[in-house]
């Protein structure tokens, strides 16, 4: 599409895409926007090595691309700009989550690496957000990194979680790039290593002291517990990794209180999910904090999002023009928009709008010009945000199981442009002519 564009006389013309989710997974009425950070160090990064371009040149699918393309990818750096909706920002079907707005073939090149980052981010933040909701206050640690679709991934789906509302991960590159606090415990190979399940506890002891965490449940998880307890302090407290957590974690929580180490806590993880949680937390288990792995690193009950990234301006000369879908469950909105928050409901309104009177603008300026114009904030900072943002949604929204949808209103001038480009679009489809829109506001 770069080298068509190029070979058309395109290349310079000035796009605006969007994007948003077009529609959401099961049981989830809103995302937590997560991936920006990634999204623009991508952007500010952009180029194309020499190496890159003799591999694009070879393909044979480019054999009748010109020259000019070649010249443009080794001279291409993003020079748009960027607007986006800060990180850990709750949203709803088709509202931006970042505008593009660059010449046509930066625009375009960018799309893939945007839609993966921010895709995937957003659907562990949201799935964070859900589980996190469910532990009603007790904490939640993200241990996913070994079932995640890469290593990549993994250290990704950390910050997202913790963006989503996790404490903490087990991955310690995560802690180490974007300073995202540090839990963990030792597995059963460590129990394993030593012929007594006590000298591997009274060794993990030594070693760390009150961050220690005995793996109870190697052999038997109340003998396992005994031992721990024998031990006495310094500890941080145990972890059930199997078997029945409701009742094991009242027996153990016995054995810890009348050994008096009643400050000391159990961590439960296995294949835990929301739902699972929440049968735990309303039955009153004694469990303080719940490791989740496969389920959140993978949002294994919806593991994809309907992430997409769509033009819908173009200007030439001066001259912009307004480009939708008709698409049958695929039709989209034309024109950049803003979206403008109230304690009740979201309205989505052309870019140009003023802001009505109590609406919160959540769309901001971010690159400019190709140079960044606000700094991003940390993940911790973005974690604060999404926790406020959504303990503001009325609680049918957040609700585990068919939630209530949230109320999103377009304005009336998003609407009538609406209007008219899906009138353009059909007429074109007859005619095979595009009509231009109006003049560059």
């Amino acid at each position: 599409m770069a080298a068509g564009y190029v070979q058309a006389g395109k290349a310079q013309e000035v796009a605006s895409f969007e994007l948003f989710i077009r529609h959401l997974p099961p049981h989830r009425s809103f995302v937590v926007a997560a991936g920006l950070a990634q999204a623009v160090e991508y952007l500010l990064g952009l180029c194309f090595t020499e190496e890159e371009i003799e591999y694009l040149r070879g393909l044979p699918q480019l054999a009748r691309a010109p020259e000019d393309f070649f010249e443009t990818l080794r001279r291409l750096r993003f020079t748009g700009d960027l607007w986006a909706v800060p990180e850990g920002t709750p949203l709803f079907p088709g509202e931006p989550v970042l505008t593009v707005r660059a010449p046509l073939v930066e625009a375009q090149i960018v799309e893939t690496y945007l839609l993966a980052t921010i895709a995937y981010q957003t659907l562990v933040a949201t799935k964070a957000a859900r589980i996190v909701e469910t532990a009603q206050g007790r904490a939640v640690v993200e241990f996913g990194t070994r079932r995640a679709h890469s290593p990549q991934a993994g250290v990704l789906g950390a910050r997202a979680a913790y963006i989503g509302g996790c404490v903490g991960t087990s991955n310690t590159l995560a802690g180490m790039k974007f300073g995202v606090p540090v839990y963990g415990t030792a597995a059963h190979s460590w129990v394993q290593a030593f012929t007594e399940e006590l000298e591997a506890f009274r060794q993990l002891q030594r070693l760390l002291g009150p961050s220690t965490i005995y793996l109870i449940d190697t052999y038997d998880t109340l003998e396992g517990a005994r031992k721990a307890a024998s031990l006495g302090r310094p500890l941080w407290g145990v972890r059930l990794d199997s078997g029945d957590l409701l009742s094991l974690s009242r027996q153990v929580r016995a054995i810890l209180d009348e050994a008096g180490l009643r400050e000391a806590r159990i961590m439960a993880s296995g294949d835990l999910n929301e739902y699972k949680i929440r049968r735990l937390v309303e039955a009153g288990a004694p469990i303080d904090a719940f490791g989740v792995g496969t389920e959140l690193a993978t949002s294994a009950d919806a593991p994809a999002l309907g992430a997409v990234y769509k033009l819908v301006e173009l200007e030439e000369r001066g001259v912009r023009r307004y480009t939708a879908k008709l698409s049958l469950d695929k039709a989209t909105m034309p024109g950049a928009k803003q979206v403008f928050r109230f304690a009740d409901h979201d309205l989505v309104s052309c870019a140009w709008e003023a802001a009505p009177p109590g609406g919160e603008p959540l769309l901001q300026p971010i690159i400019k010009g190709g140079r960044l114009v606000s700094a991003l904030p940390s993940a911790a900072v973005a974690r604060e945000h999404a926790a406020r943002s959504l303990a503001r949604l009325p609680e049918g929204v957040r609700r585990l199981q068919q939630p209530e949808p949230y109320r999103v209103e377009h304005s009336a001038a998003l609407q009538a442009l609406a209007e008219e480009a899906w009138r353009n679009a059909r007429a074109a489809s007859l005619s095979g002519v595009i009509s231009w829109g109006a003049e560059k506001r």
